[in-house]
């Protein structure tokens, strides 16, 4: 431990362009610098990194799998002893908590990042890793760890759904909103032609097909705008060509200007059968861009106040009537609803307060 300071290993396997990999870089840039000392260790190859890691140590491991980062890892920690080492990802997550029974010292922390019942359903690859299909070994390294951290309630009970372990340990935290500016987001001119967007992997779990039949049932014109890249790229648009839409749809892979466009439209449209806390969604709403989504599991709920920042529906008929919603938004309205809850400066302080509290337990 660094004199007077708590030192907190953030363990990433790669990044990329990942929710969770922000919200880890956010949270070593920004913590406390006299009461923590934070680094970054990524799995990964530094070659592939998407993000700027300015203001905090990185170590990466250069190795193509987390299996192949376990002995490094192993190494690093028996060197540098940290105070706390958080990881997410499951099979990094449970990794770390098989290494954790080496270290007693450390205190281990899994950050949960998805509802494992739905996404499952959805995940068809037969790759996967083998950590996850050794249930024994998953159990284990899982209920080893220190503590838990989960973005959403839905999150936590589906939690312990799979697993033994003591509620008391887990603890809730929602990601927090990491735009550094929302200046001139109000004089926006209103779009002749309404105008959509989704911005999120292209695969079945994200419900980007749903959108589409719904969007092909309207009467009135409108542009929909894809963001993101994934498997389903090619199913997906041309499932828009078969349903007569193509000319309405616009296609964007990955984009590190998505605040350029989320500007200058109207609705976010989120088809999602499961969520864990969309950060791609909060942005919307941050940008004063209401949001019309399916109410599923995971943390949408606790984003979308229905009425005040968009809708939140339970079936494909609801959502296509609140497509066809005509109402004027507020977006200081839609923009003050979600810093309440989701400000930097609050979260940070929960990750802070967790940090520091996670050393006095035994």
């Amino acid at each position: 431990m660094t004199k007077n300071k708590i030192d907190v290993y953030f363990i990433l396997p790669t990044l990329f362009a990942g929710g969770a990999e922000r919200v880890f870089l956010f949270a070593s840039q920004n913590l406390d610098k006299e009461k923590f000392t934070a680094k970054l260790i990524v799995i990964g190859f530094e070659k592939d990194s998407k993000y700027n890691v300015q203001g905090v140590p990185v170590t990466f491991l250069n190795k193509k799998r987390v299996l192949n980062g376990i002995l490094p890892m192993i190494r690093l920690l028996h060197a540098e002893k940290p105070s706390i080492v958080i990881s997410t990802i499951a099979h990094l997550n449970v990794v770390m908590g098989i290494i954790s029974t080496i270290f007693p010292k450390i205190k281990f922390v899994g950050r949960v990042s998805g509802i494992a019942k739905i996404s499952t359903k959805y995940n068809k690859s037969k790759k996967g890793s083998i950590i996850n299909k050794i249930s024994s070994v998953n159990t284990y390294g899982m209920t080893s760890l220190d503590a838990i951290i989960c973005q959403s309630n839905d999150m936590k009970n589906d939690f312990l759904d799979y697993y033994d372990y003591d509620e008391n340990k887990i603890k809730i935290i929602h990601n927090p909103i990491t735009q550094s500016s929302v200046h001139n987001l109000y004089n926006i001119q209103k779009n002749e032609v309404k105008k959509f967007f989704t911005v999120g992997r292209l695969t079945d779990i994200k419900g980007h097909s749903r959108i589409l039949d719904m969007l092909s049932k309207l009467d009135f014109p409108f542009i929909y705008t894809i963001v993101g890249d994934g498997p389903l790229k090619d199913k997906i648009l041309n499932q828009a060509q078969s349903l007569g839409i193509s000319d309405s749809v616009n296609y964007i892979g990955y984009t590190d200007k998505v605040d350029e466009i989320i500007l200058g439209q109207d609705m976010f449209l989120q088809g999602s059968y499961s969520e864990g806390f969309p950060n791609a969604l909060l942005e919307s709403c941050v940008l004063g861009t209401p949001v019309l989504a399916f109410n599923v599991p995971g943390g949408t709920k606790e984003i979308v106040e229905d009425g005040v920042n968009g809708f939140l529906v339970t079936n494909e008929d609801e959502f296509l009537n609140r497509l066809n919603d005509d109402r004027e938004w507020d977006r200081e309205a839609v923009s003050a609803s979600v810093y309440k809850k989701f400000s930097k400066e609050k979260i940070l302080s929960e990750y802070e307060e967790f940090f520091s509290n996670i050393l006095t337990k035994q």
